[in-house]
């Protein structure tokens, strides 16, 4: 009989086009599913609340799809390399497969647990799962262009390049079944992980997600069948149901980007036809976000633009104002909306995440780095690669990032994606009665007005903790201590 191979599952919960299993299957071994939880050779970047809670129903999901097929998940907690060589040893495994994963820390560890388990004499192959293309793969098509060999920081270029590719990628399926392999004989459970907080404030998650590979597949299978062909308008409005929603999905691997991408072809034949093309972009924003983590490793911490290690940070009142955007208090109704649904339910719209963003970085003038933190702790879908490149991109201070000057008015941005404000009216009641005029700058009702609502200002709901047009002037003014040389930027433009 073939010896046993260990298939270590990370951040590629699923059994559909598993480049890992697949291999696994092709050396006709038994398979040993293994998951090792081990947060933390992950830190800095080690996984936030939201992200354990998301953890927890994935791994749930997974052992019962493993279970289907008469296998199962052997659990472990602990130094990786220990436990994998651990695993080996009761087992008498003689191979691993695993998939890749991009993060700076995580790729330091599988190189060093591989260089290890090779001396160990196992066949250890790793694989890609998470992306359409590898970082390399892209960098090596512009040093063939540019003879150059600098990897992409400009995302139209970086998507011409895979676009020629894309129909030739296509998915392996979920296999129909899995030879027997080696029960665990100590395993751990799933609770006994600890990744559920021990205080229920995980309700309003519950409420709006439901983790795995089977939900996600179902999740896809409906945004495709009924809200992709309004999506390159719908995506901007946080009042409709009009975004994929599978980025926590996509992030714990539960659904492949190649899985989507033949789904689209599938239905559309051209990924970049309409109505596919917009929602294939931001897969490629995805993409692009990855090749850049990879490239450029300390951009979680330090921005890609240099100038910006010396920009003035405002330093007084920082906790005061730090706390307020947090908790959605900050008095800009769009702004404390979208923080407020990210407390309830790990996530919000895209559009929102933008104008919170820059309503720190610009108006309140609050480091990049702590917004990034705390996204981190609270989205479902923390994901390095795409929680950096977005914070930077608002910023000013990464690659392909909006213009520093380019400040987002809350109030502009809410009259015109949330125009009947529903969503602020969801998560923020005690606004509910204002009319459609006052939702997005309560600040300016008349007094009658506001009495007509049941609202005081400063007590009911807060006075803006900044004047947005003079704290937009406060921010030019600092960047133009960093910019160098560059042109003055149109003092009227405010979004």
């Amino acid at each position: 009989m073939s010896r046993i191979t260990l298939l270590w599952f990370r951040r590629d919960l699923r059994l559909d086009d598993n480049p890992a299993l697949i291999h696994a299957l092709t050396t006709g071994a038994p398979i040993v599913p293994v998951y090792i939880h081990a947060p933390d050779e992950e830190a800095p970047w080690t996984p936030g609340a939201a992200s354990r809670w998301w953890l927890h129903g994935s791994l749930l999901a997974l052992d019962a799809s493993l279970q289907r097929f008469g296998s199962r998940l052997w659990i472990a907690r602990g130094d990786s390399l220990t436990e994998l060589r651990r695993i080996v040893a009761a087992t008498g495994a003689t191979g691993v497969s695993w998939n890749r994963l991009y993060d700076p820390a995580t790729r330091e560890r599988d190189t060093h647990i591989k260089q290890a388990l090779r001396s160990d004499g196992l066949r250890c192959e790793s694989h890609r799962s998470t992306l359409l293309f590898e970082p390399w793969e892209i960098a090596s098509q512009t040093r063939s262009a540019s003879k150059t060999g600098q990897p992409y920081r400009v995302f139209s270029a970086f998507w011409r390049a895979c676009v020629r590719e894309l129909s030739g990628i296509r998915p392996d399926p979920a296999p129909e079944s899995l030879p027997a392999g080696f029960a665990p004989v100590d395993g751990l459970t799933v609770d006994d992980l600890g990744l559920l907080p021990t205080i229920p404030w995980d309700q309003g998650l519950r409420a709006t997600w439901t983790p795995g590979e089977s939900a996600a597949l179902a999740r896809a299978t409906a945004f495709l069948d009924a809200r992709i062909g309004a999506y390159s308008v719908a995506r901007d409005r946080p009042d409709a149901p009009g975004t994929s929603r599978l980025s926590p999905h996509l992030h714990f691997g539960e659904i492949s980007p190649r899985r989507l991408l033949a789904m689209i072809l599938d239905r559309f034949g051209d990924p970049a036809a309409d109505p596919a093309e917009s929602f294939v972009r931001e897969l490629g924003w995805r993409e692009f976000s990855y090749h850049l983590l990879y490239h450029f490793p300390r951009t979680p911490v330090e921005p890609l633009d240099p100038r910006f290690a010396d920009f003035p940070w405002r330093t007084e009142g920082v906790a005061e104002r730090l706390d307020a955007w947090q908790r959605g208090r900050t008095g800009i109704p769009l702004v404390d909306a979208g923080m407020r649904e990210l407390w309830h339910t790990g996530w919000m719209h895209n559009r929102v995440r933008m104008v919170a963003a820059s309503l720190l970085t610009k108006n309140l003038r609050l480091p990049w780095q702590v917004g990034a933190r705390w996204f981190w702790d609270t989205l479902v879908d923390a994901d390095l690669a795409s929680n950096t490149q977005g914070w930077q991109w608002t910023a000013g201070c990464g690659a392909d990032a909006a213009p520093y000057f380019r400040v987002f008015n809350p109030v502009r941005q809410g009259e015109r994606f949330d125009p009947d404000g529903g969503y602020v009216r969801r998560w923020c009641p005690e606004l509910a009665r204002l009319p459609n005029q006052y939702i997005h700058q309560p600040w300016t009702a008349p007094p009658p007005i506001l009495m007509a609502a049941d609202i005081r200002l400063g007590c009911h709901y807060p006075l803006p903790i900044v004047d947005l047009a003079t704290s937009r002037q406060e921010a030019l003014a600092a960047w133009g201590t960093i910019k160098g040389n560059r042109p003055n930027p149109p003092v009227t433009e405010f979004e």
